[in-house]
């Protein structure tokens, strides 16, 4: 089992075209064994220590195994919408761990 966090940073006003991703992502995560456990959209006041810009969203997905997870981000139907990703996400820090 790996888990993932993922803090995305979306360009200004890139807000809707990134949505318009994750409506065709989310639901792929589960196809290949994965699942998202938290999504948050945190603001300034909800963030109590920070040494940098506060991210859009941050993700944390459960999959079964690196195999899994790679076989979501090579997933056809997703990487036919990449393009709305890359035109959204200034950046992304991805975290890879596993329960302790």
């Amino acid at each position: 089992m790996i888990y993932l966090t993922q803090l995305v940073y979306v360009h200004p006003g890139k807000q809707a075209v990134f949505h318009e991703f994750e409506d065709v992502a989310i639901p792929l995560i589960a196809k290949h064994g994965g699942e998202l456990l938290l999504r948050i959209r945190p603001n300034e006041e909800s963030v109590v220590a920070s040494h940098g810009e506060v991210p859009y969203e941050v993700h944390l997905l459960r999959f079964q195994s690196e195999e899994d997870f790679a076989k979501f981000a090579r997933d056809e139907e997703r990487q036919r919408f990449l393009h709305l990703k890359n035109e959204s996400v200034r950046a992304a820090l991805l975290v890879k761990g596993t329960a302790l």
